[in-house]
């Protein structure tokens, strides 16, 4: 596992009624202190990365729908550096992803309908503490297509 990324379980209580999707307790391991929570909502087929962010801790769970979350470690003197891994997410294997600064991040839209991804990010959106690069950039070793057998 890449250094200092946490694969959290998370519950979703059923009844009658519904269900509660839990995501993140300020008495989790892995809170450290709130900036914004957001939704970014990605159509089947549709890649959002790369981006890496320079202080932001990233808390990634998806609410509705399928992605493939992949992260790239690039960090100098990191002992994962040069590592990829890929994380499937969705209501049925839910989780919370958190995601340390400086790895870059993305994810496809799987399946056939749109999927939610929820951030509770710890600090606020900062376009100067952002960094993106094209899904296709040279630099990161990975092939968005899928692998058949």
């Amino acid at each position: 596992m890449i250094e200092g990324v946490v694969v959290t379980p998370l519950r979703q209580i059923f009844d009658e009624r519904g269900k509660v999707m839990h995501m993140l307790r300020e008495d989790s391991s892995v809170f450290s202190k709130f900036g914004e929570i957001y939704f970014s909502c990605t159509y089947p087929g549709a890649i959002k990365a790369w981006h890496l962010h320079k202080k932001m801790t990233i808390n990634y769970a998806v609410i509705h729908g399928s992605i493939k979350c992949v992260l790239y470690d690039d960090r100098p003197g990191s002992k994962t550096r040069g590592c990829i891994e890929e994380y499937y997410m969705s209501p049925e294997n839910y989780c919370l992803l958190t995601v340390p600064p400086l790895i870059w991040n993305g994810w496809k839209g799987i399946g056939d309908k749109e999927s939610i991804v929820a951030n509770c990010a710890t600090i606020s959106h900062d376009p100067n503490e952002i960094k993106r690069l094209s899904p296709n950039a040279e630099s990161i070793p990975y092939d968005w297509e899928i692998a058949h057998g």
